[in-house]
């Protein structure tokens, strides 16, 4: 099992941590005690604003759509209560599977990952490991053949003369896999021992399952205070949000870090998915949702696996972060385009109402941060100190969500870093979705032309921590 080695990181000192966490808990007293002195305040500029005209229609926006997603969010607690892994399969029920890693100027980090895939305990004889290395302009080529070294005879590697996209390294690895289920992992990701085994498990419990998302968590978690906020923002999306989407047998993206797709599934549209155009162009971007829509389309059920985990390193810088949030954005946004032309359809026999719900759930995500924002922008006008001090406060109550639910499943008072978050998305990134529908048509990766950076030395590798530790 692997321990992080955390010297790799060069993590904040513990008592950063504790400083950090109190900074966030004295904010928050705060804006609850500046809330209850200037409540009168906020309650005449609420009356103003509730009076026939543009504020009201803003208003009942957002109070239209804020409703709405208390609705659904309560819907979604049901389902997290009642959702349950499918349980690992034992060597004889397993398939066989092959295991494709992309590489772009990954570095020494590539090796780490082709390390605890081998180390797997899913049975030897029943794995094909392909390592694809596309173009890469630094030593990712030479880390991949220590590799081969390391692991004789269990490892494949293919080395594309130039950089041709992730989707097309992918792609590569299809057609030289065997297995019955195609499973993708990053080449900045670590995976636990039992991942393999329990993210194929679904397609032995239902063999209508037609693709399986893994749980993905930080690698680099303890290396600023960015990656502690996506730690907890990873929590919400995927043991919330995806744990309630595998309910509804719809889980709407299978991530790149870690997916499974059943062989038939991905072949029927292999041609298709590496050719596809948006307004025009190749897309180039988001190619694990785009795969998953054709797999939906096709009638199969996506399942999320929630013990089938992965670390994965993120950004720790803001310009990084907001690079790789845009693309995101911008996949969502055509792959949501995509999915309203087949989900009111009959595109599976039973079970399409929870996707439905889930489709007009991202539609109206899409709205409501705007709506509010736009509210409270024409609330500014009547009283900016108090409208402020509300949109603060809105942002700190609607990031509880996500804080009790990391605090319920990782038991750290890291659930902080939430409300952080909430304020730092509010101030510093609430730009990117508006910006992506604009933009949408760009289809740059954004952070693969990055100048490659120097690997760490192979005395040092990049682990993944324990499940005790996470």
């Amino acid at each position: 099992m692997f321990t992080l080695a955390r010297k790799s990181f060069s993590p904040l000192a513990p008592t950063s941590g504790v400083v950090a966490k109190t900074a966030i808990v004295l904010f928050l007293l705060s804006v609850a005690a500046a809330v209850c002195l200037k409540w009168d305040r906020f309650a005449t500029a609420y009356e103003q604003i509730d009076t026939p005209g543009v504020g009201l229609v803003w208003l009942d926006l957002a109070r239209t759509l804020l409703f709405l997603n208390i609705g659904i969010f309560l819907w979604r607690i049901f389902l997290v209560t009642r959702y349950r892994t499918a349980p690992a399969a034992a060597d004889g029920e397993l398939p066989t599977c092959t295991v494709i890693v992309p590489a772009y100027n990954e570095g020494r980090l590539v090796l780490d990952t082709l390390t605890s895939i081998a180390l797997s305990d899913y049975p030897t004889s029943k794995v094909q490991i392909i390592a694809v290395d596309d173009g890469s302009v630094d030593d990712t080529w030479q880390w991949i053949q220590s590799a081969l070294a390391r692991f004789p005879q269990r490892i494949e590697a293919l080395r594309l003369p130039k950089n041709c996209g992730k989707r097309r390294a992918l792609y590569e690895g299809f057609i030289r896999s065997t297995g019955e289920v195609l499973v993708t992992i990053d080449s900045d990701s670590i995976i636990e021992t039992q991942t393999l085994r329990r993210l194929l498990s679904p397609f032995v419990q239902d063999s209508r399952t037609g693709a399986v998302a893994g749980n993905v968590r930080v690698l680099n978690a303890g290396n600023g205070v960015i990656p502690k906020m996506l730690d907890v923002s990873f929590a919400y999306s995927f043991d919330f949000t995806r744990a309630s989407q595998s309910m509804v047998d719809t889980v709407f993206c299978t991530p790149g870090a870690l997916s499974a797709y059943k062989r038939q599934a991905v072949f029927k549209n292999l041609e298709r998915w590496l050719n596809q155009r948006f307004l025009g162009r190749r897309a180039t971007i988001g190619e694990d949702r785009a795969m998953t829509n054709l797999i939906i389309k096709d009638g199969w059920k996506v399942k999320f696996q929630s013990d089938a985990v992965v670390y994965t390193k993120v950004p720790c810088e803001y310009r990084k972060l907001c690079k790789m949030l845009l693309r995101w954005a911008r996949s969502n946004i055509r792959e949501t385009m995509t999915m309203a032309t087949f989900i009111f359809t009959a595109f599976r026999r039973a079970g399409t109402k929870g996707a439905r719900v889930n489709f007009l759930t991202a539609c109206t995500n899409l709205l409501m941060p705007r709506a509010l924002l736009g509210a409270l922008i024409i609330g500014a006008s009547v009283d900016t100190q108090a409208y402020l001090l509300q949109l603060l406060a809105g942002t700190s109550i609607w990031a509880c969500a996500p804080a009790v639910f990391y605090a319920l499943r990782r038991k750290t008072s890291d659930a902080l870093y939430a409300f952080s978050y909430s304020v730092f998305w509010l101030f510093g990134l609430s730009w990117i979705t508006p910006y992506a529908i604009l933009t949408a048509a760009n289809g740059n990766w954004l952070t693969r032309n990055l100048a490659a950076q120097p690997s760490q030395s192979i005395e040092q590798p990049v682990r993944a921590p324990s499940p005790a530790a996470a």
